[in-house]
């Protein structure tokens, strides 16, 4: 009776053993479930970032039109001037006497005229009367024309001295942000010097000069001329900035132009934005992240990012659900990130159910149960 229990017992065990060695296998005969997006043509707004830096709306040099001694500096350094606010003051007395001789020259050449004028208008009666001779009318009429052009070159004179002593008093040729001074109360300056004495920039608005690949360029006009990309034109593209600190500027501006030439050493093009700056917080030379609205395709295929893997080259690659259920890799071409998605170029077909939960389960041409995934199928219409 103990030796039948015992076989009772083995035999009990052996096919709870058997049991447990069953059930991974039939496991593994199930059939996986995955999460899938199913892929079709959506609009999507096309942005690029790209570094630049700002430089001044406008720019001039503060430079001296006549000779003399600096005698003061009427402006804070770093400060904001206005158009005509004077700057400088050169030394005035000697351009002062200029315009006082100038004046004496003048009344002298008036004088002169009164005279000539009276004995023109005498010796033309006498010659009526034959008193005289026609060569000494003649010579009466020389003079006074003579003295009415001295009146002229004397007032031209007076004119020319008056504008000099304008010129002592230096003003500001554009409204902006002035820097430091590059002369000193007490400076000789000429009116033929190459050294500025200080530099203004107008900062509002400002531009902002970014650098862009040409190859890059290239394929964006012609995604235009295409009609592919609808909204924006190159001369009218939205730019908002990101600062070097990461914060981002609160206005947008506006693409103006791109320089016809390309940089031979580093085949890039500069794109010009400008954007108002009221407050000065931009200033020449920063650095910033330039995002810039390039239009929108009507026409996108974008594939959620976690659907996309690489592989031993990094090519992107993604795994579909065919119509018999099978799982299928794809090689695919993506041009960009947009938000969590890739926009996918080629690789990709409206209609295409890609596997987007539940990768680690499925393998190709292995039989796969696709369910819809609940992860949404396009970014935000606004791109952001």
């Amino acid at each position: 009776m103990r030796r039948i229990g015992y076989a009772a017992c083995s035999i009990l065990l052996a096919a709870i053993a058997g049991c447990n060695r069953g059930t991974p296998q039939g496991y593994a005969n199930r059939t996986p479930n995955v999460g899938v997006v199913v892929i079709r043509y959506q609009s999507a707004l096309l942005t690029t970032e790209l570094g630049g830096r700002t430089s001044p709306y406008r720019e001039a040099d503060v430079r001296p039109q006549v000779n003399g001694i600096v005698t003061t500096q009427l402006f804070e350094q770093g400060s904001m001037v206005r158009a005509g606010q004077p700057l400088y003051q050169i030394d005035p007395a000697p351009y002062r006497a200029a315009v006082d001789s100038a004046k004496g020259a003048l009344a002298n050449a008036q004088a002169i005229v009164t005279t000539a004028r009276a004995k023109a208008q005498r010796y033309a009666m006498l010659l009526k009367q034959n008193a005289i001779a026609p060569q000494e009318y003649d010579d009466a009429q020389a003079a006074w024309k003579q003295a009415e052009a001295s009146v002229e070159q004397n007032a031209a004179a007076l004119e020319s001295a008056k504008i000099n002593l304008g010129y002592t008093t230096i003003t500001a040729p554009i409204a902006g942000h002035i820097g430091r001074s590059l002369v000193t109360v007490g400076a000789l300056v000429t009116a033929d010097q190459t050294t500025a004495l200080a530099t203004i920039d107008a900062l509002d608005p400002i531009y902002v000069d970014i650098n862009q690949s040409a190859v890059e360029l290239l394929a964006l006009k012609k995604a235009m001329a295409s009609g592919q990309l609808t909204g924006n034109t190159r001369e009218t593209a939205r730019v908002s900035l990101t600062l070097d600190d990461g914060s981002a500027y609160s206005r947008s501006g506006t693409l103006k132009f791109s320089e016809a030439t390309v940089d031979p050493n580093t085949g890039a093009v500069v794109l010009r934005a400008v954007f108002p700056n009221p407050d000065g917080m931009l200033l020449p030379g920063m650095y910033v992240r330039a995002r810039i609205v390039e239009g929108v395709d009507r026409r996108a295929i974008l594939a959620p990012q976690q659907g996309v893997g690489r592989d031993e080259k990094g090519n992107p690659t993604a795994l579909i659900v065919d119509a018999n259920g099978i799982a299928r890799p794809r090689v695919l071409q993506a041009s960009r990130a947009i938000d969590g998605f890739w926009l996918v170029t080629a690789g990709l077909s409206p209609g295409d159910r890609l596997i987007v939960d539940g990768l680690q389960n499925a393998r190709p041409g292995q039989a796969v149960h696709a369910v819809q995934s609940s992860i949404p199928t396009a970014p935000p219409p606004d791109g952001t």
